[in-house]
Order: C-alpha cells, then structure tokens, then sequence
C-alpha cells in the first residue's frame, strides 16, 4: 500500500527507463553489501512446503519468477531472488554487444497497468555476461538468448550457437526467444521450417559445453502466433526433445485498451505487456496444456498482477510462472505477496501443494 500511494506517484513522475535503471542500480549496490543478500532473502522469501516445486530437475523455492528483461546482463538476479522469486530469468542476452533502439523506448499506459517497449534486445552480449553467470549462487537462473540485430536471419543459428555456447555451462536452464516485436524480422524464425534446425542446433551445442549436466532447453512464444502455428510450434518442440514453452512474449496488438488513444499512439511500436495481455496469454496457455501439457513444462506470463491470476495460471497448465510488468506495478513485496497467496490458495482449494494444482482446469 505505502509503494501504490506514495513511491510509485513519485517515480512515475521520472521517464521509465532512466528509473528502472536508477532502481536496479540501487538493487545491484545493495546486493554488494556483505551479508545484505542473505538477510533479505530470510525476511522476503516465504519458508512454506506447500510452494516447493520441481521441474526441470530443478527444486524452486516457489513457483513465481522474474521474467526476462528486467536483469538483461546478469547483474543483480541474487538481490532480486532474495526478494521473494523462485527465480530469475536474465537476458534477453545476444551473441554480440548491441545498444538496443534508440531511445525513448519504454512507456507506461497506467490506466491499463501495462508497458509498452521497443528496447531491442540490448545488453553487453553473452560474453560479457558470462563470468558474472560463472559464480556460486543461491537463485535459480534462467538464460534468456535472442538473435544479435546485425545478424541476418539466414545466419541466426551460428549466432545463437555462440551464445550457447558461452552461456549453457551456467544456466539453470535456457530459453531460445524467437519471439520478441522489437529485433526486425526475428519472429520470423517460429515458423517451423526456421526454428527447427535453430533448436536443433541450440541442443547440440548445449550437450557439447555441459556433456555432465543436460541444461534444460525452453522455448518462448509470441502470443500473436495464430492456434494452427502454436499447435505446429509445440508439436515440433517435442518432437525435438525441449523441455518446455514460456508462454506468452509481449503482444503487438493494441485492441481494448483503457488509455486514450493519444496515450497509446504515443508510445508508438513495441510490444505491450501487464494487464491487456492477460486472457490471450492463458488462452495460449490452456491450448499448449491441451496439446502437449503431459510431455513440457509449461511457464505461464503475461498480465500476472496477483495470486488469483498466477493460480488461475498453474490450473491452467504452467508449473511455473513469471512476471515483470506486475512487479513494476506491485512493487517490492510482489513476489512475496504472489506465492503467499498460491500457497493459500491450494489449501482452499484442497492441494496439499501448489504443483498438485497443474492443469486441473484443463483435464476435463
């Protein structure tokens, strides 16, 4: 309540990026403090067995993660794990160091509870982020990889196998992002002719760098993707041996929306995330689950503002779940508040865990 009504008037009144990055500075210097990361972890993170959860021969603390975007060079997922995540997905990190499009290029639509981006996938690039993944750590880390902008999409498998490569070692699991609105011609790579020797490519490369651990292979999909191509995608997933989809990336769309259209328009091109992207991202959802639930781990994002919809997400097929946008919203205690909620909420609704609760909606 103190962050809705005071901090976040306040911050809001300063461009978006330039306060993320004040923010996440704040985070990163504090996670450099001796012993600050620990202390926040014990006081942040909820001790409760009804939200342990494994998948992808990984044990989380509770379902609820960090989405990509927020840590893109890997530089503060300790802090943010110790504030309440299971886990924490860095990146979207590419071959080569890029600066991103130019800037603004982040945008809030508060009426809607929803961001607007066009960042374009800027980092340092995978080498750089390589020795900071390379630590001993206590969160579980997700590695998000995209193709470099430069890079032509005829030439996107040597890319993202140099990423890969660098990359697999240290990641608790990886993500092939062929999905974002914001690289240029980049979601032309789901189509299924494109994608397949990319993953293939992918899950060679990740057994040649990690031949005693098996790093777990995911794949994030657009929700714009119509349902005959999300069926192909999913069915070409297994047929390829992944181990799960993210679903969904943001949306291109801008139907429904609260804020006027001189708010909207004035945001211009990107992908929209929060709110608006709710239903289309569990209608996603639920069809993956249908079709290839039993085989994948499913990780459910997209408009996840509170426990009701992160438990409306596990019921319907995501073991795990992510946010970003609600975090920006929510503030600090977000995470915390989510899996207290989950874990409520599966004894109201008679599990002895969250996991129990995994696709019950769709079983029928």
């Amino acid at each position: 309540m103190m962050y809705r009504r005071f901090a976040r008037p306040l911050l809001y009144r300063v461009d978006a990026e330039r306060i993320h990055g004040l923010v996440f500075g704040g985070l990163a210097a504090l996670q450099a403090v001796p012993g600050a990361t620990s202390a926040l972890r014990r006081l942040a993170h909820n001790a409760d067995p009804r939200l342990l959860t494994q998948a992808l021969g990984l044990a989380f603390p509770n379902p609820v993660g960090l989405a990509a975007g927020f840590d893109k060079d890997a530089r503060g997922f300790e802090i943010l794990g110790a504030m309440g995540f299971g886990f924490v997905e860095i990146g979207t990190l590419t071959g080569q160091p890029q600066p991103g499009n130019p800037r603004p290029r982040l945008f809030r639509l508060p009426d809607d509870r929803a961001l607007v981006n066009r960042m374009g996938f800027n980092s340092g690039g995978a080498a750089a982020a390589e020795p900071r993944l390379a630590v001993r750590r206590t969160t579980v880390v997700g590695v998000n990889i995209g193709k470099s902008k430069r890079v032509a999409n005829e030439d996107a498998v040597s890319d993202y196998r140099h990423s890969t490569h660098l990359l697999a070692p240290h990641a608790d699991y990886l993500v092939v992002n062929v999905s974002s609105p914001n690289t240029p011609g980049l979601r032309d790579l789901q189509a299924v002719a494109a994608l397949s020797p990319l993953l293939a490519a992918v899950r060679a490369e990740a057994d040649l760098v990690s031949p005693l651990r098996r790093v777990p292979l995911l794949l994030k999909l657009a929700p714009d993707l119509a349902d005959a191509d999300l069926d192909a995608v999913s069915e070409m997933a297994v047929e390829h041996g992944l181990d799960g989809i993210i679903a969904t990336n943001t949306i291109i769309a801008r139907a429904g929306l609260r804020s006027s259209p001189e708010a909207v328009g004035a945001c211009g091109a990107g992908g929209l995330s929060g709110a608006p992207l709710a239903e289309r991202s569990l209608a996603v959802l639920r069809r993956l689950y249908r079709r290839v639930g039993d085989q994948l781990i499913l990780i459910g994002v997209g408009g996840i503002e509170s426990a009701a919809d992160a438990w409306a997400r596990i019921r319907a097929g995501a073991t795990l779940v992510q946010g970003y946008t609600g975090f920006v919203y929510e503030g600090p205690l977000y995470a915390y508040r989510l899996a207290r909620g989950l874990a409520d909420a599966a004894s109201r609704d008679g599990f002895a865990r969250v996991q129990d609760a995994v696709g019950v909606d769709c079983e029928a």
